[in-house]
């Protein structure tokens, strides 16, 4: 074996070394998210006060289908607590990336910018869209276009989330795009007139029009609204302490719990075990 041999296997060896010693390292650190987590005892959840989604209750305890989904797996992986931030939907990612939280759990749909920022958990709430209007639906909105086509209906929609981005989409004018900070905001802007139409998934708009009385409607679903799924949103190089989850996840469903703690608040079981983070993904694309 020459010098200039014994020097490139050196090289060689060595790359493998540090790439074997990344590898290590990276996993340790997933495993050490985990017992981090476990040691801390608590997990810190945002969400977005959106019945049956999630709901923030007076006493600071938190509820609602994703949550108690999410505490049941946190449970089976040794963590006991939640502690809950509420957050707009557009601040989520963002504050996740910053560390600001340790998972999203909040009814954060599947998107392709989302599926690319962040590590999804499989699937946990599916819906549709839908529209609160009021009794009669007097400008007959039953899609976004229909309101893009209507030359002054504007609706109202969460700031950053998916019902904001379909109206634009659809054609309505930035101007006649209202952002609403919380659905009693929506109901209130509803009733004023200050809004023709307010949007959200079918199960939070159904639990709002219950507050409306007999003077709302609801349009369900809307006709060009997708029908979307959400899933507990980790980090993106949070690969592992995902996983564990998905693990845990994964039992829940295949025990019939899952659909115990998810069909009271009228979401289907069946829907989310029919399709998987990688459909979700891929079709969004």
């Amino acid at each position: 074996m020459t010098a200039s041999t014994r020097l490139i296997r050196s090289a060689l060896l060595g790359v493998s070394f540090a790439a074997a010693a990344l590898a290590g390292a990276t996993g340790a650190s997933a495993q050490d998210a985990l017992q981090a987590l476990k040691e801390k005892g608590e997990v810190r959840i945002a969400i977005g006060n959106e019945p049956p989604y999630t709901e923030l209750k007076s006493d600071g305890t938190v509820s609602g289908a994703a949550p108690d989904v999410a505490r049941a797996v946190f449970k089976k992986l040794g963590i006991d607590k939640l502690d809950p931030v509420v957050s707009e939907y557009g601040a989520m990612i963002p504050g996740l990336q910053a560390g600001r939280f340790d998972a999203v759990t909040a009814g954060l749909f599947m998107k392709p910018q989302r599926c690319n920022a962040v590590a999804y958990s499989e699937p946990v709430l599916c819906d549709a869209e839908a529209f609160l209007v009021k009794k009669g639906n007097p400008k007959n909105l039953t899609s976004f276009k229909s309101i893009a086509d209507s030359p002054d209906a504007t609706i109202g929609a969460p700031g950053g989330g998916t019902e904001e981005r379909l109206s634009l989409e659809a054609g309505v004018p930035r101007s006649r795009v209202i952002v609403v900070p919380d659905t009693q905001s929506g109901l209130t802007m509803l009733q004023q007139g200050r809004i023709d139409a307010y949007s959200l998934p079918v199960l939070s708009i159904n639990s709002l029009a219950e507050k409306g009385g007999d003077g709302v409607e609801v349009i369900a679903p809307v006709e060009d609204s997708p029908i979307a799924c959400d899933g507990a949103a980790f980090p993106k190089g949070e690969t592992a302490l995902r996983d564990a989850f998905d693990e845990k996840l994964a039992e829940l469903k295949e025990s019939g719990e899952f659909a115990k703690i998810i069909e009271p608040y009228g979401f289907s079981a069946k829907a989310a075990m029919a399709t998987s983070r990688e459909k979700l993904c891929a079709a969004a694309e």
